[in-house]
């Protein structure tokens, strides 16, 4: 699948958002990517999670892993297309681990997933948790990557898009400088 194809479909599915949102990372944008209005359509979150499968076929993988919430079902949609195991990290007191029963063996080829890329501050924390566990994270997949390139990561990582968003720190947020109220996406306007 191209990324014109991949682009297509995010499209039609609902999942760009124009305004003024705060992203997970505290970070300001004009750009919002709702990857979820994706999964509502089984068909299509399949076809995109089977596409980016598709950039790993080169690397050993076990198992692949997402942070909650959204690598939740790009993790499973992968792991479905590899025939492979599919587990989820979510927040304990802050800090991401493996909940649930999710266990990781000594020596297992973690491929870690995300549905958006824009620090890699999730991506960064999953990839510790498989480390600790003892396992090898052996590649990054993302359905996009926000930063036009910018996020880097020791292991090989590949995305389906890639797009450069206009990404502020709140300080020095354009938008907040022209009033707009802030939006913590499926919440209510926030302050700054």
């Amino acid at each position: 699948m191209t990324e014109s194809e991949v682009l297509a479909i995010l499209r039609r599915t609902g999942v760009f958002r124009e305004g003024h949102f705060r992203l997970t990372s505290g970070k300001h944008s004009d750009l919002y990517l709702q990857c979820a209005q994706l999964f509502q359509y089984p068909e299509e979150g399949g076809r995109v999670g089977a596409a980016l499968a598709g950039l790993f076929t080169d690397q050993p993988v076990d198992t692949v892993i997402g942070p909650a919430l959204g690598g939740i079902i790009v993790a499973y949609e992968v792991a479905r297309a590899l025939g492979v195991r599919a587990l989820f990290a979510e927040r304990e007191n802050g800090a991401m681990t493996l909940r649930r029963g999710f266990t990781l063996r000594a020596g297992e080829r973690v491929l870690v997933v995300e549905d958006v890329l824009t620090t890699g501050g999730s991506v960064r924390e999953v990839m510790d948790v498989v480390r600790q566990h003892g396992a090898v994270p052996v590649a990054v997949g993302a359905l996009v990557d926000r930063s036009g390139g910018r996020v880097r990561f020791e292991v090989p990582h590949r995305v389906l898009v890639s797009l450069t968003s206009n990404i502020y720190d709140p300080e020095d947020c354009p938008l907040c400088r022209r009033g707009l109220p802030v939006v913590k996406p499926g919440s209510r306007p926030v302050e700054g």
